[in-house]
């Protein structure tokens, strides 16, 4: 994919913060003044000093000291000010950003996120957005301030002398925009490199800390260990270059604001020498040029920070253009789910030749309960993404009530269908919210009569705080098949049409088998069940056995 430039990104973010403009307004407004009673006070020190001496004779001595002492005050309340809209406006920007990116994700959710690493998603939302807060708070405010400030300051300058407004004109342009942007061109790659590399490593600590139990007891903790240490080294070595350039930039500046001050330093010595200025107006100038360096070196100090930021903000607009495989339906026909329609299907993954189903058709009616057998990676899992629409057929289609799925509202197909997978996540909540995710209205005594249909009842009741047990992270605390039963007591909570079991008792002994067959067979007499197990025993209950060979139904 082709990099955006530093200006597509900037405007981008300025973009994203339009509902805020009028609080940005009164950080600039503030920041402007702020920066102009700081010169305030430099400058009528040496106005003070002409006064004393008898040079300057618009204000008093005493008047001088009392604009200084007004300035430093001043200065102070709206430098807080500015610093106080400055943040606000950062992390609510935030927090619309993450609002966007999680609405994003539901979108892409689950077939654009199959294949993206959980843990770079996880640097994503958290760090690189947190890195935003650089340019909200510190980059947008300081750019417009330093440009009006700055410009002001000319403007005076120039007033005192065209010269003078001239070549500090020249002076800011070169420390605050110059500078600044030939240096980025130089690091953009440093920056983005960083930040996918931090993405990387996260992900790979997150997957070892998952698989901490198989990392035990096959010894590849050596492995892990020297991966996860050649990652911080790239780490290492990726940030090394980004603050290289950060003293490269540092120094530059610095030599050039001192170069600036020696320009003014000979060229008002020269015009006080040659009679075209007073004393007092030469020190002014000088004192004024000195300290109005603030705003734009604000700026090229920002340049080395935004090249992380503006490496994440890269990744977060990838993320937030991303299309998703299947888009949402919204305002078109709603459905029962009575009949379930596959008519001539085929259906292959992006990025893969081999196609899964070709010309495949199967048609199933209300309160049938057909099995779907066939060897593993055959596509019967891949049956059931296209039912719920996860993925679109390439050709052919799949109706529901003699409906098109692709015009069938997202929200009623959701209603219309449970799933019980064969890997049950768990939150790391209660017994009792786990189960009620299958209805989250649903009553105590509607959660504990559908755990007994599951047959995980009576285990619930031996742990210590019963319903009210956590889980632990990802259900570390339980076995698979309690996680499977669980599972079930979720499907026999949410009340739908069609039943959709993917090897649903394949963490299961024979005799708890037994019991949750019996259970479904006599709880879902009335619905559509859709079952796929590679045991024949699992399809006794069932009407009708498929089988899927040779990208067929048969």
């Amino acid at each position: 994919m082709k990099r955006r430039s530093g200006f597509q990104i900037m405007k981008r973010l300025i973009v994203e913060l339009k509902p805020l403009a009028p609080i940005m307004l009164i950080t600039i407004s503030m920041g402007v003044l702020g920066f102009l009673a700081a010169i305030s006070i430099a400058a009528f020190g040496a106005v003070a000093l002409g006064a004393f001496i008898g040079d300057i004779t618009f204000i008093s001595f005493k008047g001088a000291l009392i604009v200084m002492a007004v300035a430093a005050v001043l200065r102070g309340f709206l430098r807080y000010g500015e610093q106080l809209s400055g943040h606000y406006i950062a992390f609510k920007i935030l927090y619309i950003l993450r609002d966007k990116i999680f609405t994003v994700l539901r979108k892409l959710a689950p077939a654009k996120l199959e294949g993206k690493e959980k843990g770079n998603l996880i640097a994503l939302i958290t760090s690189d957005i947190e890195l935003l807060e650089v340019f909200y708070a510190h980059t947008i405010a300081p750019i417009s301030i330093a440009i009006i400030t700055n410009s002001i300051i000319a403007i005076i300058l120039f007033l005192i002398n065209p010269i003078f407004g001239v070549i500090a004109a020249i002076f800011y342009i070169i420390v605050g925009f110059v500078i600044p942007y030939a240096s980025s061109s130089f690091a953009k790659e440093s920056g983005v490199n960083y930040r996918n590399i931090f993405g990387e490593s996260n992900n790979y600590v997150l997957d070892s800390l998952r698989g901490l139990k198989e990392i035990l007891l096959y010894k590849n903790g050596e492995e892990r260990l020297k991966k996860i240490n050649e990652n911080s080294r790239r780490l290492n070595k990726s940030l090394d270059k980004i603050k290289d350039h950060e003293g490269i930039i540092r120094a530059t500046t610095d030599i050039t604001i001192m170069i600036a001050i020696l320009t003014f330093v000979v060229l008002g010595v020269s015009k006080f020498l040659n009679g075209e200025i007073a004393f007092t107006t030469a020190i002014v100038a000088i004192v004024i040029i000195a300290s109005s360096f603030g705003p734009v070196v604000a700026l090229s100090n920002l340049s080395n920070t935004l090249l992380q930021t503006f490496a994440c903000a890269e990744r977060i607009f990838e993320l937030l253009d991303e299309n998703p495989q299947v888009e949402e339906v919204v305002g078109m026909n709603d459905t029962l789910c009575r009949d379930i329609t596959y008519n001539n299907v085929t259906f292959s993954y992006p990025n893969r030749k081999e196609k899964i189903f070709e010309n495949a058709s199967l048609n199933i009616k209300k309160g049938e309960k057909i099995a779907l057998i066939g060897e593993s990676g055959i596509g019967k899992s891949t049956f059931i993404k296209l039912i719920m629409r996860f993925w679109d057929v390439n050709s052919g289609d799949i109706k529901l009530d003699n409906i098109n799925i692709k015009e069938v509202n997202t929200k009623s197909l959701r209603s219309t269908q449970r799933l019980v997978s064969q890997e049950t996540y768990l939150f790391n909540e209660s017994i009792l919210e786990n189960i009620k995710i299958g209805n989250k209205d649903a009553t105590e005594e509607e959660v504990v009569e559908a755990a007994k249909k599951a047959s995980i009842h009576d285990f619930i009741l031996t742990l210590p705080k019963g319903y009210e047990t956590k889980v632990s992270e990802l259900g570390g605390n339980l076995s698979s098949g309690e996680k499977q039963r669980i599972g079930l007591a979720r499907a026999f909570l949410k009340d739908s049409e069609v039943l959709i079991l993917d090897e649903p008792t394949s963490n299961l002994d024979a005799l708890n088998e037994g019991e949750i067959l019996k259970s479904i067979n006599e709880n879902c007499k009335d619905k559509t069940i859709i079952l796929i197990s590679h045991r024949k025993s699992t399809t006794a209950i069932c009407d009708k056995v498929y089988k899927l060979e040779n990208k067929k139904i048969v």
